[in-house]
């Protein structure tokens, strides 16, 4: 990626571009420099490679650790904040992320295991048996396991429409807790995950902090929609390519995921009717390969088709089970903590 530098507002903008091996073709994070003040946009992945490349970019613009006013993180994702960790070790920086991402960066126990809870609910509902149980039973305990917890941090929960430069937007559905920084006079958007240039990013089902299921995809849309509302010449994502006109491309995935939902909505009208089966119809051969991924954006996709009313949902001796009737939406049901 080239460096931008836009002379009328003295801001200069240093992409940090590292490939990846694998459909994100890379993974983005980003210097900003504005009004005497540094940020660091996102922190990549906590590894040797990510480490070097942004000590050597801070090296060759002669920016040093503690020239860096703040560090701005887009969503919690492992991939958007793993270089905080080497950071918080030595300086102080404040580090600014949504609120709702704190339980889960910090590690918090008892939301860990609500998180369990809801999760091995939610899957044994969507028939996934046995399978879905020990899959959940060992991302558990991954998660209980995890060092790298943000306990060293000096974490700051963004608590307004407005920080430093920017305006801060919230644009939850691959995340809760997903946020854009957009700077007006630039009309430039970080855009975290809501938009990545060659690939459809995914709405992933989570529990909200008071236990509900999260319409991920309702908000994904709604989130897509700001972006065409608000309409900035130029996004910065966390994956792929600068997005030029972001609107357009927002729109394309608006119609690419009322295609799928209809694809998804077929398959029900064949008979096919519990989340596993309508997964292994979909992906016959990647059922236990991207599990969580696979059954997260299905299950997206049915809250949403429940929402616009084009499906009801029963429960059948524990198991969902979709249709296409008229039953009054008013009723739905979302999975809650035990």
């Amino acid at each position: 990626m080239m460096t931008y530098t836009i002379e009328k507002t003295n801001t200069k903008i240093i992409p940090l571009e590292v490939p990846a091996p694998n459909t994100l073709k890379s993974i983005n994070f980003y210097l900003l420099q504005k009004n005497d003040r540094t940020f660091l946009i996102d922190a990549g992945l906590d590894k040797d490679t990510y480490w070097e490349y942004l000590q050597q970019s801070m090296q060759a613009n002669g920016i040093r650790f503690r020239d860096l006013t703040a560090i701005l993180l887009t969503h919690h994702h492992f991939d958007h904040v793993g270089l905080v960790h080497r950071i918080s070790k030595e300086y102080d920086t404040p580090v600014y992320i949504h609120p709702y991402a704190l339980p889960k960066i910090k590690g918090d126990p008892e939301f860990l295991y609500k998180n369990y809870t809801f999760f091995a609910d939610l899957l044994n509902k969507l028939n996934t048996g046995e399978f879905g149980a020990e899959q959940v039973k060992a991302r558990y305990k991954r998660q209980m396991n995890n060092p790298k917890t943000a306990l060293n941090w000096n974490v700051k929960a963004i608590e307004s429409s407005t920080l430093f430069d920017f305006e801060v937007i919230e644009i939850p559905g691959h995340a809760p807790d997903q946020v854009a920084f957009y700077l007006p006079e630039e009309s430039i958007i970080f855009i975290g995950d809501l938009l990545i240039d060659h690939l459809r990013s995914n709405a992933f089902v989570e529990p909200a902090l008071d236990g509900t299921r999260i319409p991920a995809l309702t908000q994904h849309v709604a989130s897509l929609e700001k972006i065409i509302e608000l309409n900035p010449e130029t996004a910065l994502s966390g994956h792929g390519k600068v997005i030029y006109e972001p609107a357009k491309l927002a729109k394309r995935r608006l119609d690419a995921i009322e295609a799928k939902a209809k694809s998804i909505k077929s398959i029900i009208e064949a008979g096919i009717t519990t989340g596993r089966e309508i997964v292994k119809k979909r992906h016959p051969n990647k059922y236990e390969d991207i599990f969580f991924t696979l059954m997260s954006d299905t299950l997206s996709f049915l809250d949403y088709l429940e929402t616009k009313g084009q499906l009801t949902k029963k429960e059948k001796n524990g198991i969902w089970h979709w249709d296409t009737g008229s039953e009054n939406l008013s009723q739905k049901h979302y999975g809650k903590w035990q």
